[in-house]
C-alpha cells in the first residue's frame, strides 16, 4: 500500500519550526541559517519529499498545460498536427492534454467544460462537423482562457484561427480537372455546418464561372463524411442526367469511400477523383485520386500552438486584435495517373 507523500507541514512539525521556514529553507532563502537549512534538506531527503508542483503553479496562476480538442486523433492529418503542437509546447515547458470530440457537438461541449475544470491555460480546437453554436467557447472568456481554432474553424473572423486556404485550393483542383478535359465535375461536399464546406463550394463556383461554364447546383452534394453518406452522394452522380466524369471529394477519406464503391460497381475508370489532405496512404492505392490538396497539418498545428502560447504569455494582446492566419495550399498531382 502506497504511503501518502510527505508534506512541508510534516517536516515543520518534526523540526518544530513553521511551514514557511521549511519552504524558505528548501529554497535556500538567506533568512534561514545554514545549519537549519541543512537539517531541513536532510530530513526532506530522508522522507523522499517532493514539491507539489500543481500547488506551486496554482499559486502562480498558471498550470502550464494547454488543451487540444480534435474530431479524431486517429486521422493522420490531426496526428501530424498534434506532433507540431507537442513540439512547440515542449519548447515553452508546457504539457498538452488531448481529447476527441468524435465529431459530436454535445461531446465537444462537455470536453470544453472539462478542459476549463482542468484549469488549462489555453485551448486549441478543431471543431466537430456538427458544431453550429459556439457559446461553450465564448464562456471561456470569463475565465481568461484563450482559444485558437485550426483547420476546422468557426464561420466568423472575431476569433483566433489558423486554416488552409480551401477556396483557392478548390479553384486549383477544379482548374486541374478542366485542363484534363473534364466539363462536368461534381463536388461531394461536407456538412453545411462546416465553414470549410462553404469555402469548397465558393472555390468550385469560382473556377466553373471563370472558365465560362454554367454552375449547376445539383452537381454539389453535401454528405456527412461517412461511408454511407459518400455512397448516397455517389449514387446521385451516377444517376444524374449530367453524369460527371470527375468528382472533387471533401477529403481523402471520402475519396477512399468513393473509389471503393466505384470499384464495386466496376465504374472506377469512368471517373477522375481529386481530394484534400494528401495523406500518405493514397499513394499506395491501386486506384488513387489523380490529385490531392496538401493542407500542411504540421504547419497549421505549429502556427496555432505558437499563437496560443503568445496569447497566454501576453494576455493583453487578446483585447487588441484577432490572429487570422491562412496557410496556402498546394495541389499535389499523382504522377501515376
Amino acid at each position: 500500500m502506497r504511503s501518502k507523500p510527505t508534506t512541508i507541514k510534516e517536516i515543520a512539525r518534526m523540526l518544530n519550526i513553521s511551514p514557511s521556514s521549511v519552504s524558505r529553507g528548501l529554497h535556500d532563502h538567506p533568512s534561514i541559517g545554514a545549519v537549519t537549512r541543512e537539517k531541513i534538506k536532510q530530513l526532506a531527503k530522508s522522507l523522499n519529499y517532493e514539491p507539489n508542483h500543481a500547488a506551486i503553479l496554482f499559486q502562480k496562476g498558471k498550470t502550464y498545460t494547454i488543451g487540444v480538442i480534435l474530431p479524431e486523433l486517429s486521422e493522420h492529418f490531426f496526428s501530424t498536427a498534434i506532433s507540431a503542437i507537442e513540439d512547440e509546447a515542449m519548447k515553452k515547458n508546457y504539457t498538452v492534454i488531448f481529447a476527441q470530440s468524435h465529431d459530436d457537438y454535445e461531446l465537444e461541449v462537455k470536453l470544453v467544460e472539462k478542459m476549463k475544470n482542468q484549469r488549462v491555460d489555453g485551448l486549441l480546437v478543431s471543431i466537430s462537423k456538427d458544431t453550429s453554436k459556439f457559446d461553450h467557447f465564448e464562456k471561456l472568456n470569463t475565465f481568461n482562457i484563450p482559444v485558437v481554432f485550426f483547420d476546422r474553424i468557426p464561420p466568423f473572423k472575431n476569433v483566433h484561427y489558423v486554416a488552409c486556404s480551401l477556396e483557392s485550393a478548390t479553384v486549383k483542383a477544379v482548374n486541374y480537372l478542366l485542363k484534363k478535359g473534364h466539363r462536368t465535375i461534381g463536388l461531394i461536399n461536407g456538412p453545411t455546418t462546416l465553414y470549410a464546406s462553404e469555402e469548397r463550394k465558393e472555390g468550385y463556383i469560382q473556377a466553373i464561372s471563370y472558365n465560362r461554364l454554367k454552375f449547376d447546383p445539383t452537381l454539389v452534394v453535401n454528405c456527412d463524411l461517412t461511408e454511407k453518406g459518400t455512397i448516397a452522394a455517389a449514387n446521385e452522380f451516377i444517376n444524374h442526367k449530367r453524369k460527371p466524369t470527375a468528382i472533387v471529394a471533401f477529403n481523402d477519406y471520402v475519396a477512399l469511400f468513393l473509389i471503393k464503391y466505384f470499384k464495386k460497381l466496376d465504374v472506377i475508370n469512368d471517373f477522375d477523383v481529386v481530394s484534400y489532405a494528401n495523406l500518405p496512404f493514397i499513394s499506395y492505392l491501386d486506384h488513387s485520386p489523380v490529385a490531392s490538396v496538401e493542407q500542411y497539418p504540421y504547419l497549421q498545428g505549429q502556427k496555432a500552438a505558437n499563437i496560443l502560447l503568445d496569447l497566454i504569455s501576453n494576455p493583453n494582446v487578446e483585447n487588441q486584435a484577432y490572429f487570422n492566419t491562412i496557410v496556402e495550399s498546394d495541389l499535389v498531382v499523382n504522377n501515376e495517373n
